[in-house]
């Protein structure tokens, strides 16, 4: 695939000579240092750190004192993995739209107030094998349906004494987004979106394939709901773990263990589902086997992995906020009368701050790396140029 191996070379090359740099001068000491740029990939584990930052201040500010957040994921099972390899952008927005549907409904249905989301979609496991999912971030109250002007907390059936922390029935919950999926499934089928060539070619065929549909009808899907998982567990907490998953590929530099001999040992948390066990192993894998395995997780070109729905999507969340704020019992002031967040600011990711190695003052950029270009050149350029990777084909 053509994006894989872009992706793959665009890696391969950052914070190399390939994309220029700058030099930068320690005050103190007067010692350099070429600092080469990097390639701004979202696959990749070095860079977009801003990115994830921009992500996290626009997120921490819808915030509410005084609310309690969970996070709810949802699976689809791993017998449609195959599947959704084969059609990622149709797959990826029926999971997006199903679970938003299924939680809309739920909350609707079960405690009236106007539901609201934040999503990230996840399509590994510990394993960097396919597992599809996504993480939605909840807020468990809202403006009331049924009642104006009033502010409603999410709360739990009378039968369901022993629960502190409740958003809605986890089985309702769980059978709504199986609903809603496969009904799209159907759609995607019906309409001719879904590509099923080669060993998939004979569910073009809708009886075929309604009867390849029919043991997920039965099957028990996996949504999660969890709430707080300690007293001291703040919301921005599950913020800043989710914008861990925004960029850089599905495993962090922490986890390779070794590449020796042609193989990449890594360690993996035991289990795949949400909760699982804390404990890990070791996973070794041919190169070859690792380099695929990452690759099944490079995201179609221009797609957006976050997306934010009902209170919180683009066209109802100021509306939604301010709601919220005048019937909150705290009586948060309107956020047209607080002073800017100073993270608002754009962020220059281009020029970072470096302490000089020796001394540990900081570094300033003294002089272009380069003096035959001030920027990173364009990947048109360096794909076509003596530096490109040995086995990228323009063709």
């Amino acid at each position: 695939m053509p994006q894989v191996q872009s992706t793959l070379a665009k890696l391969s090359l950052c914070r190399t000579p390939a994309l220029g740099g700058h030099v930068y001068e320690c005050s103190t000491c007067d010692h350099r240092a070429v600092v080469h740029n990097s390639c701004g990939d979202r696959h990749c584990p070095q860079c977009s750190g801003a990115k994830r930052r921009d992500w996290l201040d626009s997120s921490a500010q819808l915030l509410l004192p005084g609310v309690t957040y969970y996070q709810v994921v949802f699976t689809i099972p791993d017998k449609l993995s195959s599947l959704t390899l084969g059609n990622r952008k149709a797959m990826f927005d029926l999971l997006f739209h199903s679970a938003w549907q299924a939680l809309k409904q739920t909350i609707e249905d079960e405690q009236q107030f106007e539901a609201a989301a934040a999503m990230m979609l996840h399509t590994w496991n510990q394993q960097l094998d396919a597992h599809v999912h996504v993480h939605a971030f909840v807020p468990g109250g809202g403006p009331s349906l049924n009642r104006p002007n009033q502010w409603k907390i999410a709360r739990p059936p009378a039968r369901e004494t022993q629960h502190r922390f409740w958003l809605v029935d986890a089985d309702e919950l769980r059978l709504a987004f199986r609903t809603a999926f496969l009904a799209g499934l159907r759609r995607l089928q019906a309409r001719g979106e879904l590509q099923l060539d080669g060993e998939w070619s004979q569910l073009q065929n809708a009886a075929a394939f309604e009867d390849w549909l029919q043991p997920f009808e039965n099957m028990k899907w996996v949504t999660y709901i969890q709430a707080p998982p300690t007293p001291d567990t703040t919301p921005d907490q599950v913020l800043k773990y989710l914008a861990r998953y925004m960029t850089g590929g599905p495993i962090s530099d922490r986890r390779l263990l070794c590449h020796e001999h042609g193989h990449v040992t890594f360690s993996a948390r035991k289990g795949t589902q949400a909760g699982g066990s804390n404990e890990t192993e070791e996973v070794r894998l041919p190169g070859a086997e690792f380099v695929r395995r990452w690759s099944l997780h490079i995201l179609p070109q221009g797609y957006t992995k976050t997306r934010r729905f009902g209170g919180y999507s683009n066209c109802h969340r100021q509306r939604y906020m301010t709601a919220c704020r005048e019937l909150l019992p705290t009586g948060e002031p309107d956020p047209e009368t607080l002073p800017a967040n100073p993270t608002d600011a754009p962020i220059d990711a281009g020029l970072q701050e470096y302490h000089c190695p020796k001394c540990e003052s900081l570094m300033i950029v003294a002089l272009l790396a380069s003096t035959s270009r001030t920027e990173r050149p364009g990947w048109r350029t360096v794909m076509s140029g003596p530096q490109r990777p040995n086995w990228y084909d323009d063709g």
